[in-house]
């Protein structure tokens, strides 16, 4: 029989993979129905009132990035060689944290808490809708825009300063943040303001820690750095 056997390090990488679609099956599964199950009930308009603008912006994300920037679309299918663990550990951490927004407002319905009044769920709306955007946008001009934090010397990493990236460095957690705020409003949860702020500042910490790689490991960032000199908020940090 010819032909080379998959190395032990190519099934390592499968089983990782593996590993990590059954978590995220997991975390999404909670994320879905957890919330109605705390609630009690599937006719619960708060949540309805969240998951359909999420699934719209979820679609019209993964297609358009499908369609500006296919190979991007493929290389964030797994996790890429060399991703830092610290990373690894994060993304494991940060998608719980983004479904206990939903959860803990499933919960404050169930045990009676005021809503949030509904003038406020069109602000949710609003950033939802620019947070999906601005990510969209962001990995339309970023061929480096992987789901975790390495140096893809393989693909000849570059700094990007186009799109988005002339104004802050970090466009993309911009995004999550915008996603994670939006969640209170759109579920009108007080509730679920805690866990929201979480997720920003977890993905504060994210970003703190990305820009440092790069600025160690990144040739051409500290210069780029000096042009834009803000991670996320222009004129603030």
């Amino acid at each position: 029989m010819s032909g080379e056997r998959p190395s032990l390090a190519s099934g390592d990488a499968r089983v990782r993979m593996m590993l990590v679609r059954l978590w995220n099956l997991l975390v999404f599964t909670a994320w879905l129905i957890g919330p109605f199950v705390l609630v009690g009930t599937v006719r619960w308009g708060a949540g309805w009132g969240y998951l359909v603008p999420l699934a719209l912006a979820v679609v019209f994300h993964h297609v358009y990035v499908v369609r500006t920037n296919p190979e991007l679309a493929r290389h964030r299918r797994g996790i890429g060689a060399g991703s830092k663990k610290w990373d690894v550990v994060w993304n494991i951490v940060f998608w719980p944290l983004m479904a206990c927004a939903p959860l803990a407002a499933g919960f404050g319905a169930r045990v009676g808490t005021s809503p949030m009044p509904w003038a406020l769920w069109p602000v949710g709306l609003g950033l939802l809708a620019a947070g999906f955007a601005l990510s969209g946008r962001a990995m339309a001009v970023n061929p480096h825009f992987e789901g975790t934090v390495r140096l893809q010397a393989e693909r000849s990493h570059r700094v990007v300063d186009a799109g988005p990236y002339r104004f802050v460095r970090h466009p993309g957690y911009v995004g999550l943040i915008l996603w994670a705020a939006a969640t209170p409003f759109l579920l009108r949860s007080g509730v679920a303001l805690v866990p929201a702020a979480v997720a920003s500042a977890w993905i504060v910490l994210r970003t703190r820690l990305e820009d440092s790689l790069l600025r160690r490991e990144l040739p051409g960032y500290i210069e780029y750095a000096r042009r834009v000199p803000f991670r996320l908020i222009p004129g603030v940090w």
